[in-house]
């Protein structure tokens, strides 16, 4: 696969979950939506390019993943009825309608919803993978992957040589907290002081995709520099200034890129309404 069609392949995911997060936050304006809601606009390329590149390998693995997650979740294939259904609390949802934002999850696609507990995700991924053997991914912002729990985990992970690929998603913010208030240490560092193999890069999915070279070899962990466009909760947009992967990747990758865009926007705009029709 030439590196083209490869970004198309990225791209393709990218715009499911970038389209899918503009209408929703559009839905949350409305008031279709009514509990908290937990937007991945911006860290999309994280999880697509992840979702490609293992697509290349033939590799399915499990998936944990962090509280905004609707971006793994389309990337690696969920359905996309099945989460709006979630998000309006219904009972055909992706977790029963019971989950909410937070924890979806697909069974089908062995993504596994997350609990709540800030970075809790880290341990139980490591003891599923250390019971199983079985390659796994878990999904952790730079906050949660603070936590006491998730580090130590991450060093059993080193200790039993586990296939598991540690995605930090690294925005810079614990709501609106930056990094160098909160500590002044990188997890890129931590890992490579616990003798796993660590890469601190942009979301660039050739860059994510070269640093995947050796996954589930053993333990690797990325940390992923990205942003993010909505707040808490869709209570806010950041500064449209930031450097934005999705955007760029649209003008970068020309008339192939936009008529995926606009293919997505009008799909993800049908679902939404059809689905809305339904209450």
């Amino acid at each position: 696969m030439t590196d083209i069609d490869f970004r198309l392949g990225v791209f393709q995911r990218a715009s499911l979950c970038r389209n899918f997060e503009n209408e929703t936050f559009k839905q949350i304006q409305a008031k279709n939506i009514k509990f908290p809601t937990y937007l991945s606009a911006g860290q999309e390329y994280i999880s697509a390019t992840i979702a490609e590149a293992l697509r290349e390998k033939g590799v399915e693995p499990d998936i944990f993943i962090q509280h905004r997650g609707h971006s793994t979740y389309l990337s690696f294939g969920g359905k996309v009825n099945a989460l709006v259904d979630e998000l309006l609390g219904r009972p055909t949802g992706c977790a029963n309608g019971m989950g909410g934002s937070a924890s979806i999850q697909c069974r089908e696609k062995k993504i596994y919803g997350h609990d709540g507990l800030m970075g809790s995700q880290v341990p139980i991924a490591v003891g599923f993978c250390y019971a199983t053997k079985a390659p796994t991914i878990v999904y952790v912002g730079d906050s949660a992957v603070e936590e006491g729990y998730a580090l130590s985990a991450i060093g059993w992970a080193s200790t039993k040589n586990l296939p598991i690929l540690f995605v930090v998603e690294d925005n810079n913010l614990s709501i609106l907290t930056e990094k160098k208030v909160r500590r002044n240490w990188s997890i890129k560092d931590v890992a490579a002081g616990f003798k796993i193999e660590a890469h601190d890069i942009s979301d660039d999915p050739l860059t994510i995709r070269e640093a995947m070279t050796g996954v589930f070899q053993g333990p690797l962990l990325l940390n992923i520099n990205t942003v993010r466009k909505y707040w808490h909760a869709g209570a806010g947009i950041d500064d449209d200034s930031v450097f934005d992967r999705y955007k760029n990747e649209l003008e970068s990758l020309g008339p192939p890129a936009q008529a995926i865009d606009k293919e997505t926007k009008i799909l993800v705009k049908e679902i939404w309404t059809k689905q809305l029709e339904k209450q």
